[in-house]
């Protein structure tokens, strides 16, 4: 054994924490406790919503279960980079069409 001190990490400051960007999707998984409520009611505090409905299996001792959270801001704009991307098929498919590029195509 060595009798030098162990060595400790400082934690973030909550100004590092706050300035760290939020993702845009979590998964949290874990015993269906207290815990976990407490982890997604604070998910849900900084401006989570959930996603889907929540999975739960047994492992033998516990029951374990996942919820998955957005940002209201991600699905937002993963929705309007799709309906971008919708209008541009759609434009280039009517310029195909003008061109008669899929003529004899059943």
């Amino acid at each position: 054994m060595s009798d030098a001190p162990a060595q400790t990490i400082p934690a973030p400051s909550a100004e590092a924490a706050a300035s760290e960007e939020k993702l845009a999707y979590r998964l949290i998984t874990g015993p269906d406790d207290r815990s976990f409520c407490e982890r997604i009611s604070t998910a849900l505090g900084e401006g989570y919503v959930l996603h889907g409905s929540p999975a739960a299996t047994y492992n033998g001792i516990n029951v374990i279960v996942a919820q998955a959270l957005v940002l209201p801001t991600a699905i937002a704009s993963a929705d309007a980079a799709v309906a971008t991307a919708v209008d541009r098929l759609e434009a280039d498919d009517t310029a195909d069409d003008a061109e008669g590029a899929f003529e004899g195509h059943a």
